[in-house]
């Protein structure tokens, strides 16, 4: 399998009637024949599906459990040639016994049965009552006969679906502490079908998509979930049909309301995405815990279910593809995440403060997000540890591209946060510095840039020793991962509280801020740094007194290096995949070769800057994507770019 391939999940059921195999035969092929029109690789129906899962003691009936049996074969039969897997539920009978199975088949022919194993026996279950579980097989029984040919039987299989290890479950299996999927993960499945027949209660459409993301993200798998619908016996009971197909803790499509499934009562209800393995398999290898304890599971065995083709993420892709991965789309959580961000900042500054015993903090203030995101946070520890606000030293430094906003905002952001503000102009020391090392101002390149990022660095490190106190770095994860800080200035601190935050993030943190900060005052100060240009100033304004240097004109849009970022640092994709995916979450706002032409940038930057972070000061984590070269991201600052480069070149 390569990076660029998906499986088609589909979960799936339809308006059963109960006992009627004829009828619920012609469903399940109604199914098959939308799954193949859609390409899908496999497809996880109902419990008992075939049957209808309120039967109750018609299931002692052999009239019925023949028909069941027959219309096995027959489904099965109906998969040939559409390159489906498909399971579906059947009552089966086994060894003197009759089981609640799972009948899994491809290519025209049964390729295996999986057989409940826990069966519910309290308030309106009664399994018991007609099936035997699996761990009640006789030792020895791993086969089963169906219409007088054999197939493989038990919850010892996994089916190969394109090179794709899918375990299968039946509904209470996933209840229990630890189901039979947990240990099928751990053994190679990285799919696990479930088979379920849930009735609706008050609360249980919740309950069941926190359980299957759980189990998804526990497992570090694709999840896929189908309940019994609309048709089964309401005696007691209503079924919705609850479709849930989750990734790794993620909904990928499926769990709508219980009020819309009711309302399209006698229709086939489908939930349909594109799972991607390859970053399953890949997250398993790097969480090195995750086959712990895998060499005690008894070796499953492994059944084929013939060609299959996976979709290419350069074709049509069923899943949402999120073109800021670091920002939730959901307002709720983009707010708790902003507070939890927020709170973890804050956190790691107490403690820093507290073990070094300063109450003093020096901070350079520009005006711009960064600095004002770390303001905020040392103004938090401040308070929590009780102390005088006016032990963090604001200090702005106007240089030879500071705009009248940016610094009328830094003023007054200070102001009205009552810190101490002091104000030290570096246009004179710039210049006496350029006579000393020989350059001409004129010459607006590099060392005009960092001779004033260096001198402000100087400062700053300079006036907290005057007040024994430690400079509060305000880079963040955005700037650091493209090398765009300058070596030992702005890239250096004695703590840096915006490491692990990426720039798509900050500019939500201030804004959030702002909101809830109860200062009409503060609020339009934030507001407005928040809607300003990003800059680092380091070249003359325009004949307008607006900032001219643009970093985004520079380096490219923020928003697209923290898709490259997030899917670089947390996924491992390969460029190609990247460049792919990013096509398809901007949605044709940027053209194919902007994208490969910024995508080039990056790999470039990422590789050559890599020397400014192996020596990056201190900071906390506050997401699974960080820099710190003591922690999670370790690379040999001369490692070469080649690769990728190459890869981009080709795209």
């Amino acid at each position: 399998m390569t990076e660029s391939l998906y499986l088609r999940v589909t979960a799936a059921s339809g308006p059963v009637k109960v006992a009627d195999v004829e009828h619920n035969l012609r469903i399940l092929k109604d199914i098959i024949e939308r799954c193949s029109e859609r390409g899908v690789n496999v497809a996880v129906t109902p419990e008992l599906s075939l049957t209808a899962y309120t039967c109750a003691d018609l299931f002692r009936m052999p009239a019925l459990l023949d028909r069941a049996e027959r219309g096995c074969v027959e489904l099965a039969e109906a998969t040939a040639s559409t390159g489906l897997t498909i399971a579906f539920g059947a009552p089966l009978r086994c060894a003197g016994r009759l089981f609640n199975c799972a009948v899994i088949a491809s290519d025209g022919r049964i390729r295996g049965v999986v057989p409940k194993t826990f069966l519910p026996d309290y308030n309106e279950f009664y399994e018991r009552r007609w099936f035997a579980s699996a761990d009640e097989t006789p030792a020895g029984c791993d086969s089963i006969a169906i219409c007088g040919e054999s197939y493989p039987f038990g919850t010892d299989i996994l089916f190969n679906i394109g090179g794709v290890l899918t375990a299968v479950e039946i509904c209470e299996d996933l209840w229990v502490p630890v189901s039979p999927g947990c240990r099928a993960s751990q053994a190679g499945a990285t799919v696990t079908l479930n088979l379920s027949a849930s009735p609706e209660l008050i609360g249980k459409n919740d309950y069941v998509m926190q359980l299957v993301k759980g189990q998804s993200a526990r497992c570090r798998c694709v999840y896929a979930y189908a309940s019994a619908g609309t048709g089964e016996s309401s005696t007691d009971l209503v079924f919705s049909g609850q479709h849930v197909i989750a990734e790794d803790g993620s909904i990928l499509d499926g769990g709508r309301p219980f009020l819309e499934r009711i309302e399209s009562h006698g229709s086939i209800g489908i939930a349909v995405a594109d799972a991607d393995i390859e970053k399953l398999t890949d997250d398993r290898r790097y969480m090195q815990t995750f086959a712990q304890g895998s060499e005690d599971i008894t070796p499953y065995r492994v059944a084929d279910c013939g060609p299959t083709r996976l979709h290419d993420v350069a074709g049509e892709l069923l899943r949402y593809v999120d073109p800021s991965p670091f920002v939730p789309s959901d307002q709720g959580r983009l707010n708790s995440r902003c507070d939890d961000i927020f709170a973890i900042q804050a956190a790691g500054l107490v403690k820093r403060l507290e073990a070094t015993g300063c109450k003093s903090l020096t901070v350079g203030i520009s005006g711009g997000l960064d600095s004002t995101l770390a303001l905020l946070v040392a103004v938090k520890a401040f308070d929590i540890l009780g102390l005088d606000r006016k032990g963090i030293h604001g200090i702005t430094m106007p240089g030879f591209g500071t705009t009248g906003r940016t610094h009328s905002n830094a003023v007054e952001i200070m102001t009205l946060l009552g810190v101490s503000i002091k104000e030290i102009p570096i246009g004179e020391a710039v210049n006496l510095h350029f006579r000393d090392i020989g350059h001409d101002p004129e010459i607006k390149d590099t060392t005009y840039e960092n001779c004033q990022a260096r001198e402000r660095t100087q400062i700053l490190m300079d006036y907290a020793n005057r007040t024994g106190g430690m400079v509060l770095g305000t880079g963040d994860l955005s700037e650091l991962a493209l090398g765009w800080c300058t070596y030992n200035a702005d890239q250096m601190s004695m703590y840096g509280v915006n490491a692990s935050v990426p720039k798509s993030l900050v500019k939500y943190l201030v804004t959030r801020y702002a909101r809830e900060c109860g200062d009409e005052a503060l609020s339009h100060a934030l507001l407005d740094i928040a809607a300003t240009p990003i800059s680092p100033e380091l070249l003359p304004s325009d004949e307008n007194g607006e900032i001219a240097q643009k970093t985004e004109d520079l380096v490219g849009p923020y928003e697209l290096h923290d898709f490259f970022i997030y899917h670089t640092l947390r996924s491992a994709f390969p460029p190609r995949k990247i460049f792919f995916l990013a096509l398809k979450a901007f949605g044709g706002k940027y053209d194919r070769a902007t994208v490969k032409h910024w995508l080039s940038t990056f790999y470039r930057r990422f590789f050559n800057q890599q020397f400014k972070r192996s020596c990056m000061p201190d900071g906390p984590k506050v997401g699974s994507v960080c820099l710190s070269p003591r922690g999670d991201w370790r690379m040999p600052s001369d490692a070469s770019s080649r690769l990728w480069l190459d890869e981009v070149s080709q795209l």
